[in-house]
């Protein structure tokens, strides 16, 4: 069922990422769609840990090609809390091609279909990806709208109270929507997420290839709170990076009128594949029922692990926080957060 009417109009908006979830979506690599496709099996468990690890918290549904499912099955076999839904897709990253799920008053639940364009257009084919989101929003019986927007869900944050955290490295960017103005974008976030202010940040992390998606450097912590992903060393790119969206914080008001509290927690060590940089982040964990997923990296970042470690402890006393291996699928180019989208649950006011 689709919509002629915005969501803001039948007061429809998307909730912040720690309220009730009634269950993750996942979808499940495509060795030809990998970077480095001979790291498919490693790949593959990396997404297995990070599902099984959701799995503890709230139900998962992991979204496979057709063709995989028996193999796939063979990862969870007497594994409670996970099911299997065959969709075709071109690509694992669920977070940007999936619905972003949204809640109105009486705790009815709907979907914002975003088109995609495989960040711009780096990753040919992408049909079957932008497909994906109407048959999810079909298969559970939810309301949907369509939105003339391209956009990926790694590229917002939510605060549940108004306000929208993105960078303008992606969402200006010219391979996304080059007809639309900064106004017209932020008109349709506010038709179709409900939101009445947007705080720009610059740019995202060094070496980022979603253009700068907001989910590797910043999120919501609670309306007002802020956790900001920072470097320290003058050398580093990430440093000019993380210090001027600092400043913006800073100097922010967000959609309620408070000055935001502002948690930081130190970067990862540089760590390069290749010629390339991986794009490590702490702030690329992601709330579930009761908790919080989160991606470390062992070796030379044990140290700034354990500060993550303990900086989410003290924002989150009430959550557990269950670590991951951060570098299992991160060549790859994302990480927890990038592969999971969270649905609303519904009948939560």
């Amino acid at each position: 069922m689709t919509n002629a009417a915005t969501p803001n109009q039948l007061n429809y908006a998307m909730p912040p990422e720690w309220s009730k979830h009634e269950r993750t979506f996942l979808s499940w690599p495509v060795q030809a769609s990998m970077v480095y496709p001979d790291d498919y099996e490693a790949v593959s468990e990396g997404y297995a840990e990070i599902a099984r690890a959701i799995a503890e918290f709230e139900p998962v549904t992991l979204v496979v090609n057709p063709e995989d499912l028996e193999k796939v099955s063979g990862y969870f076999k007497g594994q409670a809390n996970i099911d299997l839904l065959a969709i075709p897709h071109n690509d694992a990253w669920f977070r940007d091609n999936g619905p972003t799920f949204l809640v109105n008053p009486e705790g009815d639940v709907a979907g914002v279909n975003w088109r995609f364009n495989a960040w711009g257009g780096k990753y040919a084919p992408w049909d079957l990806d932008d497909s994906v989101a109407p048959q999810i929003l079909e298969h559970y019986g939810i309301r949907r709208f369509d939105a003339p927007l391209v956009m990926e869900g790694g590229s917002i944050h939510v605060d549940g109270e108004g306000t929208l955290l993105t960078t303008e490295e992606c969402l200006l960017n010219e391979n996304r929507n080059p007809d639309l103005s900064r106004e017209q974008i932020e008109e349709y976030l506010q038709q179709y997420v409900n939101i009445r202010k947007v705080i720009w940040l610059k740019r995202g992390l060094d070496g980022d290839e979603t253009d700068g998606h907001v989910d590797n450097i910043a999120c919501y912590a609670a309306p007002g709170q802020v956790i900001l992903q920072v470097c320290h060393d003058p050398s580093d790119p990430n440093y000019a990076i993380t210090q001027e969206n600092l400043h913006i914080l800073q100097e922010a008001v967000d959609a309620q009128g408070r000055k935001l509290d502002i948690i930081q927690i130190e970067q990862p060590p540089l760590t390069m594949f290749e010629d390339s940089r991986l794009t490590l982040s702490y702030l690329n964990f992601y709330f579930v029922n009761d908790g919080i997923v989160l991606p470390v990296f062992g070796g030379a970042a044990e140290r700034t692990d354990r500060l993550a470690e303990q900086a989410l402890r003290e924002a989150f006393p009430g959550r557990r926080i269950r670590t991951v291996d951060g570098m299992a699928v991160i060549k790859e180019g994302g990480n927890v957060h990038c592969t999971t989208q969270q649905m609303a649950a519904r009948g939560v006011k």
